[in-house]
């Protein structure tokens, strides 16, 4: 049986990669939605309640989480026994990189159900309360899985961090009518999924989901919307604040062998902070209702800035950094 670690790689660390699918998942229902009903201007928004495209949407977002929940079921869980409901704490683990990851998938998937539903016509109050609905329900859901599997168990600080991310997009909404503050991530190959490529991935892609070294979870905040909205500064401009870490080769600590019972190198287990700017891409202003969906599409990507990183105690700056 793997370890915990391994677990989470796979189906807890669900953050960039469950995102961009339920992104796709929930564009093709929609595409196909636009089809059958001849609807001539499909990425602009409807200016009244669209009864077709609340059903696309709906129904986008109940299979997609039913299905989405299946897969896991059935991809992840098939190989390994079922017991009683548990708990367990893995707070401590992977420098709480993982928690950055729920927060950012709670905050990711909440605001792109809740642009799903403002495009079918559906009210503020509603869009918000069905697109919460929907991030909670799909994270709960993976939690629950994990709590009856024997392998692992239940994460009360996972449950926090997917409210955590739900609650930053929804509070924005409900305070400001915007999204000043937003949760992104961006990722660079690290050097240390070569050493336990079974853990941390053994492809590309693989490693952009489970390599938590190479991964980043930024704070991006407006800075036009922040300050009063001069006209001197750009609608797009924004600061970043971004949290990662590296050296980790295992979830708690780093093992002293790896599978083939070779030695591992020594690495010392840090936190990295980063302060960078970043680009709002959801601000561009344009008139072409396609461009302002791939924008807001795209909008979780941190744009690669000169950044400043603090690690270890020592400053280091970067010229461009992703």
């Amino acid at each position: 049986m793997p370890e915990r670690g391994y677990y989470y790689q796979h189906c807890g660390q669900l953050t960039p990669a469950s995102c961009i699918f339920i992104v796709a998942f929930l564009t093709s229902y929609l595409l196909a939605g636009s089809y059958c009903s001849g609807q001539s201007n499909f990425f602009q928004p409807s200016d009244s309640l669209n009864v077709g495209r609340v059903w696309g949407v709906g129904t986008a977002a109940a299979v997609g989480t039913a299905g989405s929940i299946a897969a896991l079921s059935t991809i992840w869980y098939t190989d390994y026994n079922k017991g009683n409901f548990r708990l367990f704490n893995d707070n401590a683990e992977w420098l709480q990189m993982d928690k950055a990851g729920h927060a950012f998938a709670g905050y990711q998937i909440t605001q792109n159900g809740y642009e799903a539903f403002k495009w079918s016509g559906s009210n503020e109050r509603t869009s918000l309360i069905a697109s919460g609905a929907v991030s909670l329900t799909f994270l709960t859901a993976i939690e629950v899985l994990d709590g009856f599997s024997t392998g692992w168990g239940f994460s009360t600080g996972d449950i926090i961090a997917n409210i955590a991310g739900t609650a930053i997009f929804t509070g924005q909404q409900l305070g400001w009518k915007e999204q000043r503050i937003s949760i992104k991530f961006s990722y660079s190959p690290s050097e240390f999924a070569q050493f336990r490529p079974e853990t941390l991935g053994q492809t590309s892609f693989e490693r952009l989901v489970k390599d938590y070294n190479g991964q980043t979870y930024w704070l991006s905040a407006n800075i036009y919307s922040l300050s009063g909205k001069p006209k001197v500064i750009p609608q797009w401009l924004n600061v970043a604040f971004g949290y990662g870490a590296n050296g980790m080769l295992g979830g708690f600590e780093n093992p002293m062998f790896n599978q083939q019972g070779e030695e591992l190198p020594h690495f010392a287990r840090v936190r990295q902070f980063f302060l960078s700017l970043d680009i709002d891409t959801r601000r561009i202003q344009t008139n072409s209702h396609f461009l302002r969906t791939l924008f807001s599409v795209v909008g979780f990507i941190k744009i690669p800035a000169p950044t400043l990183e603090i690690r270890g105690g020592q400053v280091y700056g970067h010229w461009l950094y992703f």
